[in-house]
This record gives structure tokens, sequence and C-alpha cells, in this order.
């Protein structure tokens, strides 16, 4: 049990103050704790809101059964890690798919140092991409993808990204940094050359 300080009438027109040996002093709104500090003497306590985040926040999962590309909007802009899952997710082509990053001026097209790569029982691929991140150096409409790729906030606009995908009887990896023009809060899933159809799976994020 902490030292509590309750809002009141003590006997001196003040506040009331019951006492433990814990050395812990707890502010509450009710019957629970909002916060926990520790008073040595002399000391000056400002009580501020407590700091954003902490919290792993699910998005809404989206259906990727249909269209081009698929959205995920209004991100906050506190949050410094970003997961992205793909469960069974299909597309209609043979293009790569990839994942581009955006601000409240849009989604950010061009600029990113990406790599990625494919290994299967043949020989690895890998490629270079300037239009976005992407788990997978190929594609085919028969692929069908599992897995995730995650971003970091390294320092302002600055993010770095990394994932892997498992596609039947082979899997991709892939990183990259993307410098954005403002603050991000945005995610799309699409292809590189814009135009194949998602036609199975789910796609969700998880942010904090």
């Amino acid at each position: 049990m902490a030292n509590t300080i309750t809002a009141g009438n003590a006997t001196n027109g003040g506040t009331a103050i019951s006492s433990d040996t814990s050395g812990i002093l707890e502010l509450r709104t009710g019957s629970s704790p909002t916060t926990a500090l520790t008073i040595s003497t002399g000391q000056v306590v400002t009580v501020v809101n407590p700091i954003q985040g902490g919290t792993i926040t699910s998005g809404t999962a989206v259906a990727s059964t249909s269209g081009t590309s698929i959205d995920f909007t209004g991100i906050p802009s506190w949050v410094k890690r970003i997961t992205v899952m793909l469960n069974g997710v299909s597309t209609n082509g043979s293009s790569i798919v990839q994942l581009q990053l955006g601000t409240s001026s849009g989604i950010t097209t061009s600029g990113y140092n990406s790599t990625s790569g494919s290994f299967t029982s043949a020989t690895p691929s890998v490629i270079t991409l300037s239009t976005g991140f992407s788990p997978i150096s190929g594609g085919a409409s028969s692929d069908v993808r599992y897995g995730v790729f995650v971003f970091i906030n390294v320092s302002s606009n600055i993010w770095v990204g990394t994932g892997q995908v498992a596609v039947g009887s082979y899997f991709g990896f892939g990183s990259g940094q993307i410098n954005l023009s403002g603050t991000l809060d945005r995610i799309r899933i699409t292809t590189v050359n814009g135009t194949d159809t998602f036609d199975a799976g789910s796609i969700n994020i998880l942010y904090e």
C-alpha cells in the first residue's frame, strides 16, 4: 500500500494524508491510482498529463479481396512503431506487392531506399525499389502471402522498415528507409504497377 493524499476536509481544513511505510506517494481519482511519485524534502513536483503511447493499438482488419490499393489512415502523430500484417494476401497479377508511407499531403511514391529478396530451392533473386518497401522480390497471381512488415521511427520524419513473408514453398524478406516530408499518418499496401487487383486475404496494422 502507498501513502495517499485524498482531497477532502481534514481537521485543520487542509488535505487528509494516510501513511504507511512504503515511501510511495500515490495520487488517486476515486479509488483508482492516476500516477505515482516519490517526493524528497524540499522537492517541487508538477503533475502533467501522462505520456501517450506504451499501449499497442490495433487497426480494423480490411479484406484484401478487391481494389488496387488498401489504405490505413488516421495514424496518430505520436506513433513510433507500426506493424503491418498480411494474412493470405493475393493479387490477380505478377506485380510485386509494396508498402508506401504517407503524410496529410498524401502517399509518398518515391525516394525510398529499399531492397527485397526471395529465396527458393533455386537461385535467390534480389531487387531494389525507390517506390516503396516490399517483403519480397517477385510475384505471381497464384502467390498467397503471410507475414509482417515493421516500420520504426528513427528521428523526426525518418522511418526504417523490415519484414518477411511466406509464399508457399519459398519466402521473401526486405528492408529499407524513407525520409518523409512531414509527420506520418497513413500507410498504403499496393503493387508496383498499381493496376493488379487484390483478390484474397486480409490486412491489418498495429501501432504503438
